[in-house]
């Protein structure tokens, strides 16, 4: 037998080409959303696409910095990472500094500031992948506490549970949303999709229960439970025929407490913005404004776009919070529909990338990981997008990559490039 030997594979250019691609673009759009009326291409620190280039040059630097780094490194510290990141998501509820509502920010300098909810989902996405990553792990099997809950699983829901709440204790909404997208990695580890699919029907009956009257949706939901349950019955499949029953029972009581929860839980703009993407509200100077002027500007740049500097919503800075939420709204105004289509296109390549290379891993830590990198760019282009065409609320969510931002563009970064080492060190067995 000729000896085995282990060929080290190498960085994925063409995911790190990618990568390149959406955040030198996003940079000419921060340089477009908050220029001086008669600035030039400069690189003054000064201003606001300076600092977001010095980001830039940090993020490269940190991210081919990684790929010299040993990949055990990342499974052997993930927990003290994780650590590290629930001590600065406590922290800043303490000490942190209030912006734009959410007190979810270290304030350095007038410069420089930091936002821990960025850190804390690379943080929770290296400690599902050790946790998950454990090859006896399974989400149905094994001790159970208190007899019912798989043992495993709670850890699972607890390691991700406790950052997800310390962030909406800070009043991040969005922050929250885009954190709960690290829970489609445990489909792909074997969690049943019957949960994500009631997940989605209480998302969808919440949103009902604003438009359709409390009795209707209850009739529903009866008609086609008992249906279900009927046919299942018929069919000799008694335990699915009664769990449909009981699903219907819990949806029924779930709608009772949706109008307690949109007028009492939910904050006065929040519900504006609920009933402003229900086509409820108007309110095109309040919660529909950014929403309007962005349709506005996206609708101005027709198919070719007005050209590089030359968009008037843009430069008369008609769009608020342009360059970091609503940047997808210069994109369209500028580069019109093939530089917005350009754009979604090299997202769509960059998160495939990443899925098909997630799958070609050899360690269940390394795939595990890869998913929820995968997760978590998803939810952030899919909600930014959304919300800037008004198919989503308003909800402060930076577009991953290319929104003016620091912190983001860092984290992004350094989570984007761990996945790229890991894949880089998966190494073949050769005969």
């Amino acid at each position: 037998m000729s000896p085995q030997r282990v060929r080290r594979n190498r960085p994925d250019w063409f995911l790190i080409l990618l990568y390149a691609a959406i955040v030198l673009f996003g940079w000419v759009n921060v340089f477009a959303t908050t220029r001086g009326e008669d600035d030039t291409f400069s690189f003054s620190f000064a201003t606001l696409y300076g600092k977001q280039m010095v980001w830039m040059l940090l993020s490269f630097g940190a991210g081919f910095l990684l790929l010299f780094f040993d990949g055990k490194f990342f499974p052997a510290f993930a927990y003290f990472i994780y650590a590290i990141a629930l001590v600065l998501l406590a922290a800043v509820l303490a000490v942190g500094t209030t912006v734009y509502g959410s007190k979810s920010w270290f304030v350095i300098t007038d410069s420089i500031r930091f936002q821990p909810s960025e850190f804390a989902k690379y943080a929770t996405a290296l400690a599902l992948a050790k946790f998950m990553g454990d090859k006896e792990f399974s989400f149905s099997s094994g001790p159970r506490f208190l007899g019912l809950i798989p043992r495993q699983a709670l850890a699972v829901l607890l390691l991700f549970a406790v950052p997800a709440l310390l962030i909406l204790l800070e009043n991040d909404t969005g922050s929250t949303i885009a954190f709960a997208a690290l829970s489609l990695t445990f489909y792909r580890e074997g969690l049943h999709g019957g949960f994500y699919l009631a997940a989605i029907l209480m998302v969808a009956l919440f949103l009902l229960s604003i438009v359709v009257p409390m009795a209707w949706l209850m009739a529903i939901i009866a008609v086609l439970g008992l249906g279900t349950a009927t046919y299942f019955i018929l069919n000799r499949q008694w335990k699915v025929g009664l769990f449909a029953l009981i699903l219907a029972a819990i949806f029924s009581a779930y709608v009772t407490t949706t109008e307690y929860i949109f007028h009492k839980v939910l904050k006065p703009h929040q519900q504006t913005r609920v009933n402003v993407l229900l086509g409820l509200e108007k309110d095109l100077r309040g919660a529909g404004y950014n929403v309007n002027q962005s349709k506005i500007a996206i609708g101005a740049g027709g198919l070719w776009g007005k050209g590089f500097l030359q968009g008037t919503q843009t430069k008369y800075r008609y769009v608020p919070k342009q360059m970091t939420d609503f940047i997808f709204s210069a994109v369209g105004e500028e580069w019109g529909f093939i530089g917005s289509a350009g754009l979604v296109l090299m997202y769509v390549m960059l998160l495939v990338k990443i899925l098909l290379n997630a799958e070609r891993q050899r360690t269940r830590f390394s795939r595990v990981y890869g998913y929820g990198v995968f997760s978590i760019l998803f939810a952030h282009f899919a909600l930014n997008v959304g919300m800037v065409l008004g198919l989503a609320p308003t909800i402060g969510i930076p577009l991953p990559l290319f929104s003016y931002g620091g912190s983001s563009l860092f984290t992004f970064s350094v989570m984007l490039f761990t996945f790229i080492k890991l894949d880089a060190e998966r190494g073949e067995i050769l005969g």
